[in-house]
């Protein structure tokens, strides 16, 4: 990696791409520290010194923003609902056969799916704007916070408006960023600020460790996590890199007086074919029943403080167990409707492709099926294992969630964009050097 950089840095092209990239990186994070206008931040300071950096609720969103929801800036939602938006869209492409047409008419029909995305994620940011800003004014942000009700202290319909327009606009400056990204710089812009969002948190949270050191002093956990955090990170490229590879023959065709087909390439199916999809589903889904207790406040229903018990501590078993199994569902179901395999056999088919020792047609679809599904279930228990990697954490650490980074959702995005970013990078280098080598 750091080989291919120092080639990047050496070809003037790809050195603008970098430095253009690292720019907008820098901008991002310099908006995620502009204060939201009605907010009192001395109140949010101390509400934020109590909950010791817990979000609660909030702390996937919170991880995200890299740490400006809690702080209410005006880039507080981050890329969430641009998430949120290309989830849905992605999900209702399934469903709907308008979107599926689009989907299939190339670069003009993906034109438009992203222009739907855009508006799509211009609606969600105000819902989403709108619930924050009025959570924090209930002082629900910060339940267990002394101030959390005088973090918004004009509750007029005009600030809250004024608020509303300035997240939602700091969502729209977001979206447009990673899009320059993708256009004039290195890699998925998208993916980039998600990436810088979540490894702005580490170095507070590897010093949170350092500080709150109990059992082995601040040292020595901080040594230990440190190589935790290096096995995982070894363990997950592994995983992500491992693929199932079905070998296809094309056969010759003549057309006119041209031999065509011939040749053998395959099909490569990922260990980890869902990536953290199912991650985010799985947690989003965990915090409706809980977000619904805490709107309901102090209720005696059973139902409630069942709820209470069991669904709103990340160290409980049932909690645990719901949450790896959703995990596992989830994956299942993403890989279920992003991999068809039926579609894949008949693509097969009409361009003369064929799997040796399988027919074409029907009989590939279900083998298809046949390899996915059992390579799904590596994958899916892997995913599950990885999540609950932060509990594990809390229990020998004696610590809060968020102070350990190298677990769940932040260390599969950290490595698989990373990589991801890597490959783009190389394949960048490769062009060029065959340009050179031409010319």
């Amino acid at each position: 990696m750091l080989a291919s950089l120092t080639r990047a840095f050496k070809t003037p092209e790809l050195r603008k791409k970098l430095l253009f990239t690292l720019g907008i990186i820098v901008l991002f994070r310099l908006g995620a520290h502009i204060p939201e206008p009605g907010v009192a931040y001395r109140n949010v300071n101390q509400c934020i010194k109590e909950a010791g950096g817990n979000g609660g609720l909030f702390g996937l969103i919170n991880l995200f923003s890299g740490g400006a929801l809690l702080q209410l800036t005006i880039f507080a939602l981050g890329i969430v609902p641009y998430i949120t938006a290309s989830i849905i869209l992605q999900l209702l492409t399934v469903v709907i056969p308008r979107l599926e047409a689009l989907k299939k008419e190339g670069q003009a029909g993906q034109t438009k799916i992203t222009q739907y995305t855009r508006y799509l994620t211009l609606a969600l940011a105000v819902m989403q704007g709108t619930g924050l800003i009025a959570t924090a004014q209930s002082g629900t942000l910060f339940r267990t916070c002394s101030v959390g009700n005088q973090i918004i202290p004009d509750t007029s319909i005009f600030r809250t408006a004024v608020m509303v327009i300035t997240m939602t606009a700091g969502t729209v400056v977001i979206m447009w960023l990673g899009e320059l990204i993708t256009e004039r710089g290195i890699g998925n812009g998208m993916s980039i600020l998600m990436f810088t969002s979540i490894a702005a948190g580490f170095p507070g949270s590897l010093w949170a460790i350092k500080k709150s050191g109990k059992i082995l002093g601040g040292w020595g956990e901080f040594g230990i996590v440190i190589v935790i955090g290096i096995v995982i990170m070894c363990l997950v490229v592994f995983v992500e890199q491992a693929q199932r590879r079905i070998p296809v023959q094309y056969a010759k065709r003549m057309i006119g007086r041209r031999s065509y087909g011939g040749t053998a390439t395959y099909i490569p199916i990922k260990v980890n074919q869902a990536g953290v999809i199912p991650v985010i589903f799985a947690s989003s889904l965990l915090y409706l029943p809980a977000l619904i207790v805490q709107f309901a406040g102090n209720s005696t229903a059973g139902w409630s403080q069942w709820i209470s018990t069991n669904l709103t501590k990340g160290d409980h078993p049932v909690y645990l167990s719901l949450y790896f199994l959703l995990i596992v569902f989830f994956a299942f179901f993403y890989v279920a409707i992003s991999f068809n395999p039926e579609e894949v056999a008949d693509n097969m088919k009409k361009y003369g492709g064929f799997i040796p020792s399988i027919r074409a047609g029907r009989p590939t679809a279900q083998y298809l099926s046949y390899v996915l599904n059992r390579i799904t279930w590596p994958g899916a228990l892997y995913l599950g294992l990885i999540a609950l990697v932060p509990t594990v954490a809390i229990t020998f650490f004696q610590g809060s969630q968020n102070n350990f980074p190298f677990g769940g959702t932040s260390i599969l995005i950290i490595v698989g964009v990373g990589l991801e970013t890597v490959k783009q990078l190389e394949s960048q280098l490769q062009q060029r050097s065959y340009e050179g080598f031409l010319h």
